[in-house]
């Protein structure tokens, strides 16, 4: 028994002394993530509800007594949700067709969606302003084709800004769904026709369930940028479709007080985690990214 104890007692102390190289290890990480995203964010919070001299809630109660806000987070979580199924419908026969490509074939197609990064947000979005507008060159050929007999509302509204966000939200889906799906062992698939599965059935079965973290990853982070996304929805929505980050800047000019900024910010940020964790709680996020 004295044996036993004295080697419990030597595994307890080689644990906490991995514990400690593994906290030393990640500290400068650790550090980076509480000074970039950690530190903003309270001083976020802090800001929304003191105002200098005292705590106060009155950046929050007039977002209660505007009902216009929720008009506003009801349209800026629409329209995030139309980019994000919109880019998960393209991205992933995208991806997949890309996945089955090797060497240059596969080099060449990953360059033209890497593409549109090295041009900045802005140039893109006012290059759709050029093709979008009512004498652009998709409303001009559509009237010269004879397909429509006016052109079609396609700037200054929703369908524009979707357009656009769509645009520059797509790269940001395919890679990490490409990286999933090329990492799938093409055996996987192989052991499923050699049990009797067709393609189709392996596919479903098989290829698509290996490819759920790389597509909720893809798919999370599409989204979430989508809430906050500023120029493109200013641009393209001609200050008709109004999102969170347009009423954010719209207080910072209108009050000039970084408080009546910090509350729309903070009500998204809250209902965004509320979100995530009522998916965690459904689907049991860790279970599929293996944890």
């Amino acid at each position: 028994m004295t044996v036993l104890a004295d080697n419990v007692v030597v595994l307890a102390k080689e644990t906490q002394k991995e514990r400690l190289r593994l906290l030393s290890i990640s500290f400068p990480a650790l550090m980076l993530v509480t000074i970039v995203l950690v530190m903003p964010t309270t001083w976020l919070f802090w800001l929304s509800v003191y105002d200098g001299h005292e705590f106060t809630f009155v950046n929050f109660a007039r977002m209660i007594n505007n009902t216009s806000y929720l008009e506003v987070f009801r349209l800026t979580f629409m329209v995030s949700i139309i980019v994000t199924v919109i880019c998960v419908i393209l991205a992933y026969p995208l991806c997949y067709f890309i996945s089955q490509l090797s060497g240059m074939p596969a080099i060449v197609c990953l360059s033209i969606v890497l593409l549109p990064f090295w041009t900045s947000i802005l140039v893109r979005t006012y290059a759709w302003i050029i093709l979008l507008q009512n004498t652009g060159i998709i409303n001009t050929a559509l009237t010269r084709l004879g397909a429509i007999s006016e052109p079609l509302p396609l700037l200054y509204n929703v369908t524009g800004t979707v357009i656009g966000m769509v645009h520059i939200m797509l790269p940001f889906l395919v890679l990490p769904l490409y990286a999933s799906m090329k990492s799938i062992d093409p055996n996987y698939a192989r052991a499923a026709a050699s049990l009797g599965a067709t393609p189709i059935r392996a596919f479903w079965t098989v290829f698509v369930p290996l490819t759920l973290p790389g597509l909720f990853a893809g798919t999370l982070l599409v989204f979430i940028y989508c809430l906050g996304f500023y120029i493109t929805p200013q641009l393209l929505g001609g200050g008709r479709v109004v999102l969170v980050s347009m009423v954010i800047q719209q207080n910072a000019a209108m009050y000039m007080h970084w408080g009546a900024s910090s509350a729309p910010g903070v009500v998204l940020l809250v209902i965004t985690l509320c979100i995530v964790f009522l998916i965690n709680k459904v689907f049991s996020l860790r279970a599929w990214f293996g944890g």
